[in-house]
């Protein structure tokens, strides 16, 4: 069933008005958690949030909470999140990155002890609206392991690298793991196989089932040992930059919160020769034959672009039974 994306966006308000949150940042909130699901982001907007508010009901996550500066050395700026919301924290340190980046052409804002900010894509769509290259990752709980391993020891750490453009922002968003939490879990309910493998079963075999990857626990890192290796210094830059919790001490807890982020921008050269190499790049990309006939190759963001536009158009698809969910709270 589809919603209309102001009904999706006054529902979650509404809901976070509850929960002490202010209006200001109810309404902040509210907006990232419709738009999420608005570019078919569901598994970090509606899906997800059921989750947040129980996360706020524990106190794991704190509305009131500000971040406050650490440290700071020249365009390097370390926070601490307070236990605050994600979605909050890292709007507030990609707000910050941008501003930095603008004054001196690059930044680098660290944050620790804050939430999970949802979708990561968010936040490169953010630096390029505003004009700058960004690149920000987060590490999380243990979900993946490491190659060569059976146990989980490494989180999925996602990643985004955004670079602002005239005809569409080109937005790559990725989770270490070949699919998501999140994305696994989505499969699962909906009783869909996965379109390719995503996982072990227990008996160490490739599987598309996304239930029996979750039972065993071995999600499949893009790449396989590369992936093994990007989500392991992931979370090193992401602990060293912001002096804050790693992997291993998140899991502890075995409640995602605590988590350490990074937000870097960089202000590029706006000129005409720029965007013509932009151009060049992507118009040679698709260039190359689709794979099936009426296929098209597109770039990281542009299917994003197309899903916002008929969400806006014929309102956002939603998952009836966690709509029914939300609209109980």
């Amino acid at each position: 069933m589809r919603i209309p994306f102001e009904k999706l966006k006054s529902e979650f308000k509404r809901i976070l008005l509850s929960l002490d949150f202010t209006e200001e940042k109810a309404a902040l909130c509210a907006t990232i958690f419709a738009e999420n699901s608005r570019d078919g982001v569901y598994t970090h907007g509606l899906n997800r949030f059921p989750t947040f508010v129980e996360f706020v009901n524990e106190g794991l996550v704190k509305p009131e909470a500000e971040p406050t500066k650490e440290g700071a050395f020249g365009s390097l700026e370390q926070w601490n999140g307070n236990a605050g919301p994600g979605i909050l924290n890292a709007r507030f340190c990609m707000s910050r990155a941008i501003e930095l980046a603008s004054e001196n052409g690059i930044s680098c804002v660290a944050i620790k002890n804050t939430n999970h900010w949802m979708r990561a894509g968010a936040y490169g769509w953010q630096a390029a609206e505003a004009g700058l290259i960004g690149i920000c990752f987060t590490n999380t709980i243990a979900n993946l392991p490491p190659w060569g391993g059976i146990d989980p020891r490494l989180g999925n750490n996602p990643i985004v690298v955004a670079i602002p453009r005239e005809g569409g922002h080109v937005v790559l968003d990725m989770a270490i793991s070949q699919y998501s939490v999140g994305k696994l879990v989505q499969y699962k309910n909906n009783k869909e196989e996965l379109p390719l493998p995503g996982g072990y079963d227990y008996e160490g075999n490739l599987s598309t089932d996304a239930a029996t990857i979750l039972e065993s626990k071995r999600l499949l890192p893009v790449g396989f040992w590369k992936g093994s290796g990007l989500s392991l210094v992931l979370d090193l830059l992401a602990t060293i930059l912001s002096q804050g919790n790693s992997t291993a001490k998140i899991t502890q807890s075995e409640k995602e919160s605590g988590v350490s982020q990074v937000f870097i921008c960089i202000k590029p050269q706006n000129s005409e020769h720029t965007a013509n190499l932009i151009e060049e790049i992507i118009s040679y990309t698709k260039t190359s034959r689709p794979e099936h006939e009426g296929g098209s190759i597109s770039y990281p963001g542009e299917n994003t672009l197309r899903t916002r536009e008929k969400s806006l158009k014929d309102g956002v698809l939603v998952d009836k039974g966690i709509w029914e969910t939300v609209l109980k709270l």
